[in-house]
């Protein structure tokens, strides 16, 4: 429930006060600057261009083949409870993002540019990888799951800093549809039964491996070459939300282990 608190926090902070107005609008990308972004020929802006996923109109293609990967993996392991879940995590942010931007005004409180009124809280692009990468970790066995976390917060990085660098959204649109996915994950983490297993925590050196990886993917991803105030922004955020992911997925898959404890006697 706090992450989902904190989504309204974001958007009240950045979106309806002039001074985050200001803040998110000096960051982004004039009209037709999107060709100074690093992963601007991988974005799907350049013509003729193919994005990587879920980027332009790859994004359906790739929701359909995650959610094929989380049921073929649930069904497998017979973990039909974990898979409905997993499920439900992946449809509700992506309901809750296109929610967002079509019933979440953008304000105009600093008299800005037309082209910076326009609604985009949260960021949906951003949230298909944490969706499905959390989502991922919900059905996979507990051998797997740090794998599994390393490679998605890779791509969550890689994308984050990418939907910013191109100009597609701001920090706080990032922000806000990882806080959303954090926070469905909890709450159907809440739902597992009493004897799920608690996570199995990641080794130092897939750690280490992870976080070096994030980086690089935050850095291509978010990196511009007529700028380095703006993508230094988009690195940070990328990586603040990687940590986000990261520790949520940590800890927060056995709620029911934790709160339950043994009778004494």
């Amino acid at each position: 429930m706090l992450c989902l608190c904190a989504v309204v926090a974001v958007y009240l902070l950045a979106v309806c006060t002039p001074f985050g107005q200001r803040a998110e609008n000096s960051l982004f990308v004039p009209a037709g600057g999107g060709g100074g972004a690093w992963m601007h020929d991988w974005s799907g802006v350049a013509y003729d261009s193919h994005p990587i996923p879920p980027l332009d109109d790859s994004a359906m293609p790739t929701l359909v083949v995650g959610c094929a990967v989380i049921a073929a993996v649930a069904l497998v392991r017979r973990c039909r409870r974990r898979g409905c879940l997993a499920a439900g995590v992946v449809g509700l942010t992506l309901v809750g993002t296109t929610a967002g931007k079509d019933h979440l005004p953008r304000p105009d409180l600093v008299h800005a540019d037309v082209r910076l009124v326009d609604p985009s809280f949260p960021s949906g692009h951003a949230a298909v990888p944490a969706a499905l990468t959390l989502a991922l970790t919900l059905v996979v066995s507990a051998r797997v799951r740090p794998y599994v976390l390393v490679i998605g917060t890779t791509w969550f990085a890689l994308i984050a800093g990418t939907v910013q660098a191109i100009g597609d959204h701001r920090p706080s649109d990032v922000l806000g549809s990882t806080l959303l996915a954090c926070g469905l994950y909890g709450l159907a983490a809440r739902l597992l039964p009493g004897d799920t297993p608690r996570v199995v925590r990641c080794p130092r050196a897939l750690t280490a491996i992870g976080l070096v990886l994030a980086v690089a993917g935050a850095v291509v991803g978010g990196g511009r070459s007529d700028s380095l105030s703006g993508p230094l922004v988009h690195m940070v955020t990328a990586l603040a939300c990687v940590t986000l992911l990261w520790f949520t997925a940590e800890n927060g898959p056995a709620p029911a282990e934790r709160r339950t404890r043994p009778a004494r006697g």
